[in-house]
């Protein structure tokens, strides 16, 4: 059951669920208006306009996923995300998911998302996925270097309160579904299947500035990604350890 409470104005809708409502039930939503510290993965800060977009965070209870699988959870949930909005836009091809979890728009990001997971022993015991989605905004003014909104790609205005309910709806879904091994092995399908850069070579970044081409090999259950170079090698790295290069939209 979902149940969604709208806030005015708030610093991070999951810094407010996990600090005055960690009891909640799963299907929790906590949406604001404005939010004035939402994160991103590396830190980065999120540009929101008031009003415009979605930020939101959603309360799940995962039911017998390992602390070695948790990446499960971030599959799920971007591909709930991603499926969602496919309709919306003209060619839902280029909506893709950009590992480990960005949902992208040809090279320019819509939508990030930050899984906070909880253990007891070796196992989830709830999942907080705060997601911020880029709507209705027109104009972006920081130096994020490849925002895109719905509004412009699409040209319309879309109602925040309907898609916040599709959205969270089917991230509830997607995450109950992950906990059954037919569910598990058919959002891992779907998620692969919507890999941004899935195929051919693209230019990826290591901490120590080095820059190199590969292709996605694979994706482990850890989140690990394996990178196929150019010259037939292979490494393998955990999503702070590599990049992929973005070139600025003008």
């Amino acid at each position: 059951m979902l149940t969604v409470k709208w806030l005015e104005s708030v610093g991070s809708t999951s810094t407010y669920m996990r600090s005055e409502m960690p009891d909640v039930p799963a299907g929790t939503v906590i949406a604001a208006r404005c939010q004035s510290a939402g994160r991103g993965q590396r830190g980065n800060s999120w540009e929101a306009e008031p009003g415009k977009n979605l930020t939101f965070s959603v309360m799940l209870r995962p039911a017998g996923i390992h602390a070695m699988s948790q990446y499960s959870i971030s599959e799920a949930v971007s591909t709930a995300i991603a499926e969602t909005l496919s309709p919306l836009v003209p060619d839902p091809g280029k909506l893709l998911i950009k590992w480990p979890n960005d949902i992208y728009y040809e090279d320019r990001k819509l939508c990030g998302i930050l899984i906070e997971n909880t253990l007891s022993g070796q196992s989830i015991i709830r999942s907080i996925a705060g997601v911020g989605i880029n709507v209705n905004q027109r104009h972006f003014i920081s130096d994020a270097p490849n925002p895109v909104s719905l509004w412009q790609i699409t040209g319309h205005n879309f109602d925040l309160d309907q898609l916040l309910e599709k959205i969270a709806g089917a991230i509830v879904d997607n995450v109950d579904a992950v906990s059954t091994t037919q569910g598990h092995e058919s959002i891992v399908l779907r998620y692969r299947s919507r890999l941004w850069h899935r195929e051919g070579l693209h230019p990826y970044r290591l901490t120590d500035g080095t820059e190199f081409r590969a292709s996605i090999e694979e994706i482990a259950p850890t989140g690990h990604i394996t990178l196929r170079h150019a010259d037939g090698t292979s490494s393998t790295h955990a999503f702070k350890e590599v990049t992929a290069v973005i070139r600025s939209k003008s």
